[in-house]
């Protein structure tokens, strides 16, 4: 029998093509698992429901009353609810100081209240238990410039869940955490293409690569099935990166310029 077998499962962020949403509820529905795809983009997630054989359902995470109404439509859908993942986020790089006020009004609400609200809504639905994943940061150990207002709101949520973990266990709910570094998505795509920075990150990495959508889709395998005996933890799935930390902007600007004269003379 395929892992997941016939779980009723709730992807939230996997409305843009080929994102981690995508790939986690890909690896979902190769275990059996039933889905329901969420978020904002309808028309992505009515072509990406038919080809996993699931069912869309818009769901902005900042609304609790929209959160609440993809919750019932899981269950209304799937008969229950069993694994709820949250890939939505917002990848802001700005200054400290620089950070405006609207800003950080807008992280808040995407990675920390939004969150919060996601975490209320698919406990109200997990009636026979179930899993939950959210998706982190390895920012939030091995911090990168620039990323304070991220890493600020990946940390917080990071402890909501291990709240929940704890007050929910008793009720068969299990809530985890997947920390990624930097990992190939569409988002990154034009950050790696400049030259030298994928070099300069892999350094950082002592498994010699930097992530895939695939080892963290992999990782949520695990966390959604009964074979997880596992709650309140947060998987650093980063390939090591913990361990040497990420590169400074110095390093980083260094590889490039010595990545683009390299390049110039031939």
């Amino acid at each position: 029998m395929k892992r997941l077998q016939d779980k009723v499962a709730l992807v939230i962020g996997a409305d843009s093509r080929d994102n981690m949403g995508q790939d986690i509820a890909r690896r979902f529905a190769e275990e059996g698992a039933r889905l329901v795809i969420s978020g904002r983009n309808r028309e992505e997630m009515a072509r990406f429901a038919e080809e996993v054989g699931g069912t869309p359902v818009s769901c902005d995470i900042t609304s609790k009353a929209e959160l609440r109404a993809a919750v019932a439509h899981a269950r209304e859908w799937g008969g229950r609810l069993d694994i709820a993942v949250n890939c939505a986020g917002w990848g802001l790089t700005q200054g400290f100081l620089e950070t405006g006020e609207d800003e950080l009004e807008k992280m808040i609400a995407l990675q920390f209240k939004g969150p919060f609200m996601f975490l209320q809504a698919v406990i109200e639905g997990m009636e026979q238990g179930g899993s939950i994943i959210q998706i982190s940061s390895a920012t939030t150990r091995a911090v990168i410039e620039n990323y304070a207002a991220y890493i600020g709101t990946k940390g917080g949520i990071d402890h909501v869940v291990r709240c929940v973990a704890n007050e929910f266990g008793t009720r068969g709910i299990r809530a985890n955490c997947i920390s990624p570094g930097l990992t190939e998505t569409p988002m990154t795509a034009e950050a790696m293409a400049t030259p030298g920075v994928r070099e300069c990150f892999t350094a950082r990495y002592p498994l010699g690569r930097i992530g895939t959508k695939a080892d963290i889709a992999a990782a949520a395998v695990w966390l959604a099935s009964d074979e997880c005996f596992m709650t309140g933890e947060n998987l650093q799935v980063n390939g090591g990166l913990l361990l040497r930390g990420n590169p400074t902007g110095a390093d980083v600007g260094a590889a490039v310029e010595r990545a683009l004269a390299a390049k110039a003379n031939g």
